[in-house]
C-alpha cells in the first residue's frame, strides 16, 4: 500500500535513497497463534485490518473477502522475507523491492498463500529472475542469516509496525501515510540536514 507512494517519492525526490529491509510480525506459524489465541481467530482478525487498511489504499487492492474464502491458514512472515532477500542478493536492492511489490500483490489482491515455496517462485518468475539462482538463495544460509540481521536491526531501532520508514538511523514515521505526509516528512529531513 505504501510502495507506490515511496516510488513516487524517489522519482519527486532526485537523490532520494530507499533501502529495503526485512521486518516480521508473524514469523512463524506458531506467533499467529500466540498473537491471536488460535489461526482462525488470527486470520479473522487480520482481515479486520485489511478491510481498514484498504479505506486508506489509493488503489483499493486489498481483497478481505477473497482471503476468508480461502481454505488456507494466514501466511506467516518468514518465507516472504527470505523471499525478498534472495531477491536482494541476485538483483540488489531494486529487486528486493520489485519482489516486495510482487509479494504483497500477491497477498492482498491475488489472495494466494505467501507461505508456499512454489508462490514465492512464481513470483520471483514475475519479475525476471532466474528461478534456479534465486531458489538457491532462498534456500541459503546467507540469506537466513541476512533476514535475522536485519530483525535484530529493527528491534534495535523500536520498530514494531509494519509499514516503518526509517531516516539517517533516528527518524521513524510509522504506518502506511498519505502521499502529502512523506512528502513533508523527507522535505523536513533534508532541510535539517544542511
Amino acid at each position: 500500500m505504501l510502495s507506490p507512494r515511496v516510488r513516487r517519492l524517489v522519482t519527486e525526490h532526485p537523490g532520494l535513497e530507499i533501502v529495503h529491509r526485512c521486518f516480521a510480525l508473524a514469523p512463524t506459524p506458531d506467533a499467529i497463534v500466540a498473537i491471536f489465541g488460535s489461526r482462525e481467530r488470527g486470520k479473522r482478525e487480520i482481515l479486520e485490518h485489511w478491510r481498514a487498511a484498504n479505506r486508506h489504499d489509493d488503489e483499493r487492492r486489498i481483497q478481505p473477502d477473497l482471503m476468508a474464502a480461502r481454505p488456507f491458514d494466514y501466511p506467516y512472515s518468514m518465507p516472504a522475507l527470505r523471499a525478498c532477500k534472495a531477491a536482494e542478493f541476485l538483483g540488489g536492492q531494486p529487486a528486493h523491492w520489485d519482489m516486495f511489490d510482487r509479494v504483497q500483490a500477491a497477498h492482498l489482491t491475488e489472495c494466494r498463500n505467501i507461505a508456499d515455496d512454489a508462490v514465492l517462485r512464481d513470483c520471483a518468475v514475475d519479475i525476471g529472475l532466474d528461478p534456479v539462482a534465486w531458489e538457491r538463495y532462498y534456500r541459503s544460509e546467507a540469506v537466513a542469516r541476512a533476514v535475522q540481521d536485519d530483525l535484530l536491526r529493527a528491534r534495535q531501532l523500536g520498530v514494531h509496525a509494519v509499514p516503518t520508514l526509517v531516516a539517517e538511523g533516528r527518524a521513524v514515521l510509522s504506518g502506511a501515510q498519505p502521499y502529502p505526509i512523506l512528502e513533508r516528512w523527507v522535505s523536513e529531513l533534508r532541510r535539517l540536514r544542511v
